[in-house]
Formats: structure tokens, C-alpha cells, sequence
């Protein structure tokens, strides 16, 4: 298994981030990072950017060769 770089970790946190935020939202229609960054609009919008394209980088890894 090969060793893994920090963007590869720091994708991976933001991935499971994303996915309980999203377990939460389903299961108690409760947004966590609203909750978090409810005042500050542009930080949540960051934050869901940062795991969409956390998403794509583990997609693009786990099926590169």
C-alpha cells in the first residue's frame, strides 16, 4: 500500500466531514457546519466547496491505475 501524502489525508477528513454532515442532515435534519458557520455564510460555502473537490481527489486517486 503506498504512503500517503498530507493533501491525501486532509481530503480524506474533509470526505468523512462531509459525509457525517450529511448522515446528520438525513437522519436529524441538522447541518452541522451551518450550525458551526451559521454567521458567516462565505466560510460554509468554502467548507462544501473544500469536500466537493475532496470528493473528486479520492475518486481520482482510488481509481488511478
Amino acid at each position: 500500500m503506498a504512503e500517503k501524502s498530507t493533501l491525501d489525508w486532509v481530503a480524506l477528513v474533509l470526505v468523512l466531514v462531509g459525509a457525517l454532515n450529511w448522515g446528520l442532515v438525513g437522519l436529524f435534519s441538522f447541518d452541522l457546519v451551518e450550525a458551526i458557520l451559521g454567521s458567516i455564510p462565505l466560510l460554509q460555502t468554502i467548507v462544501y466547496d473544500l469536500v466537493g473537490l475532496s470528493a473528486l481527489y479520492i475518486a481520482y486517486m482510488t481509481f488511478k491505475k
